[in-house]
């Protein structure tokens, strides 16, 4: 007997692209005039999949931010996938901040993904908890391409990446 066909549904950056948004925001920061005789700086740390961010001003802060996530949207790095900290106050104006990355679908936005799935009422579709993961099958191709329509209408926080498609 053939196995249902099931998709998987998961979140994350791919930490090259982030890597690659930062170095660009830096450059931009390094060139442009309103930057000059300042010292702010962006940091990636790759194993924690965190930003660090450090400005003069809060002002420079939010046009540093500003910078970064633009150059994210180019690098097609899912912005609503960025824990933004708040303003952390350094020696004399400066400020910090840090921003997480969500790599992985946390137990309560898992929860809430599958039970909005068994609230909608589809037939015969199965969703389980994998991990980081969620795992949706069901015997119709048709209704997971129901699901897919369903969860990418729907707001839980995160940007939804559905790969793993077995037919």
């Amino acid at each position: 007997m053939a196995s249902n066909p099931s998709f998987d549904i998961s979140t994350g950056a791919d930490l090259q692209e982030v890597d690659n948004a930062v170095n660009q925001a830096l450059k931009e920061v390094a060139q442009r005039y309103d930057f000059k005789g300042t010292a702010c700086s962006i940091e990636f740390d790759r194993p924690k999949a965190e930003i660090k961010l450090a400005a003069d001003d809060e002002f420079r802060m939010d046009q540093l931010l500003d910078v970064l996530r633009g150059k994210m949207i180019k690098r097609a790095v899912p912005v609503r996938n960025l824990k933004v900290g708040e303003n952390i106050p350094a020696a004399g104006t400066s400020v910090r901040r840090v921003i997480g990355l969500t790599q992985g679908i946390d137990q309560e936005t898992a929860k809430k993904i599958t039970k909005a799935i068994k609230e909608q009422g589809f037939k015969k579709v199965q969703a389980a908890i994998q991990g980081e993961e969620i795992r949706v099958s069901a015997p119709s191709r048709d209704e997971l391409q129901a699901v897919m329509g369903y969860l990418r209408a729907q707001d839980f926080g995160i940007e939804l990446k559905f790969g793993n498609y077995r037919g």
